[in-house]
């Protein structure tokens, strides 16, 4: 029987400490082939260079686990990864852990997300795990008991089919996590702002700074509620962004030209 393989990516680069987290968690349960992003590519979504070469370098190689550098996207590194660097399909995608939250809305933006959707779109049963931590110097603990806990049960259950998990941890220590919860996106909105600055040659830039707006705070089921309470949030994705709830409104409209 061939080893299980595990495809790692993320979109904090290769030198993130949530990768080498990950790497950890992970690498008990197959060989690990990491092929991500050489720099921070967060916020990049599903985005693919295509007015560009690519290039893929050599990191490191153990016995147990390969690491690669792509110049790209989180999504190029996984097509990459899936046409140029692995023999055969991977049995899992795992991609993160992320330095930063995307419950609600932010998995639209997410990079670390991108390439879990990239992975479910090609059959591969796929994961995004983030800690709702910005820092380098976050505490990884609990993040790595809730992936080695939902490793068990992707390879126990697998997943349907096109549907892949977007996991988010609170920031809490290993033992104020108070267990996993299976949950829905909360509806919400980032409101931006535009913080203006004038450059040495006294022309306008802008900073993007915002707010995330939780329209349902009060409601148990979702991911940013059982966050807020100290449970890590488990979302089912899927790619097929057609609203099938606007079919029988939309129905009544004339198509006839």
């Amino acid at each position: 029987m061939n080893e299980r393989i595990i495809l790692v990516c993320n979109d904090d680069g290769y030198q993130a400490p949530g990768l080498l987290a990950l790497i950890e968690a992970v690498s008990p349960y197959g060989k690990v082939i990491a092929v991500v992003p050489e720099k921070s590519e967060s916020g990049k979504s599903h985005s693919i260079t295509m007015t560009l070469p690519l290039r893929l370098n050599l990191m490191y190689e153990t016995s147990h686990v390969t690491l690669y550098a792509c110049s790209g996207t989180p999504v190029d590194s996984i097509k990459l990864a899936l046409n140029k660097v692995l023999t055969r399909k991977p049995d899992i995608v795992v991609s993160g852990i992320n330095h930063g939250s995307n419950s609600s809305i932010s998995v639209i933006y997410s990079g670390t997300m991108g390439a879990v959707i990239e992975a479910c779109l090609n059959g591969i049963p796929a994961m995004g795990f983030s800690l709702l931590d910005f820092s380098r110097e976050a505490d990884f603990t609990a993040s790595k008991l809730v992936v080695k806990q939902m490793m068990e049960n992707i390879i126990k259950h697998s997943l349907p089919p096109m549907v892949c998990l977007n996991v988010n941890i609170p920031r809490v220590s290993l033992h104020e996590l108070k267990g996993i919860r299976l949950t829905r996106q909360a509806k919400g909105v980032w409101k931006e702002e535009f913080d203006m600055r004038i450059d040495p040659h006294n022309k306008k830039y802008y900073w993007m700074t915002g707010d995330f707006n939780n329209f349902e705070p009060n409601a148990q089921d979702t991911d940013e509620w059982a966050l807020a309470n100290g449970f890590a949030s488990v979302v089912p994705v899927h790619a097929d962004l057609t609203a099938y709830h606007a079919f029988n409104e939309l129905s009544k409209w004339n198509y006839e030209l």
